[in-house]
């Protein structure tokens, strides 16, 4: 069996106090697409972050390509580079002076290693093919700050894909897009996947979307409830003991979705 790209046994996170992750363990095989799901205040993103090293964890262990990531998140500069996270919102106060060329050229730079407004002549062509392959191309010039939500999300995966990633953590990266919006992001996102061999853990509260994508589904709420297929871990019995009693999906308006293998 191929080794876990990433690997995570009894983790208990604490925030402001509070546990908000409690003994939770799991592994992702390669090229594998797992969702993180619960409701609101379940610890999804508290978890997301944990993983990432933003936020340190009270016990527990996490594994990224093999390494044990260090009580303050350190990790190899080569295995963090391998790693890349889409967050549900990107904060960007005012007008910030940073094109989207010059935001993408972030992705390809190694903190504290590289200067990040020269444009070398392999950086300027990752950035080149970055935004190609995202249809973000004609958004090289723009300002950050002034692009739609959609524009957004789209820059936010050329970053991404930049530099050769193995793991992508998204937290809820949909949030804010219309549904045919929706379903393009996920068309890209997928397009990507399977050209990069991403191994992806996503958070979302879109259940459909989830069940239509997915190979493997993590219900959490605080504590590990239920991890399967999505056909078990999104049944009406596990849904209610994740949920609780009475709970009715939404229903999002999808077209047909991005078109899977």
């Amino acid at each position: 069996m191929a080794a876990a790209i990433l690997d995570v046994e009894h983790l208990t996170v604490c925030r402001d106090g509070a546990t908000v992750v409690e003994d939770v363990s799991f592994s992702l095989l390669p090229e594998s697409d797992t969702a993180l799901v619960g409701p609101n205040g379940a610890g999804k993103s508290s978890l997301v972050q944990a993983l990432l090293g933003i936020l340190p964890r009270r016990s527990g262990t996490i594994r990224l390509l093999g390494h044990a990531l260090g009580p303050r998140g350190q990790l190899p500069a080569a295995v963090r580079d391998r790693i890349a996270y889409l967050p549900q919102t990107l904060s960007l106060r005012g007008r910030i002076p940073l094109t989207v060329a010059e935001f993408v050229g972030l992705g390809f730079d190694r903190p504290g290693l590289a200067l990040p407004w020269r444009s070398g002549t392999g950086r300027a062509a990752a950035v080149r093919r970055a935004l190609g392959r995202t249809d973000s191309s004609d958004l090289a010039d723009r300002l950050i700050s002034e692009l739609s939500t959609g524009q957004l999300k789209r820059v936010l995966l050329a970053f991404c894909v930049v530099r050769p990633r193995s793991l992508l953590l998204l937290d809820e990266a949909q949030a804010g897009l219309d549904s045919q919006a929706t379903d393009q992001f996920h068309t890209l996102l997928y397009g990507l996947r399977r050209s990069e061999g991403w191994t992806i853990l996503q958070v979302s509260h879109d259940l459909e979307m989830v069940r239509r994508t997915c190979d493997a589904v993590l219900c959490l709420n605080r504590s590990l409830r239920c991890s399967g297929s999505p056909d078990h871990a999104l049944s009406p019995l596990q849904l209610e003991r994740l949920y609780g009693p009475g709970y009715v999906p939404y229903h999002h308006h999808h077209g047909r979705g991005p078109s899977l293998p």
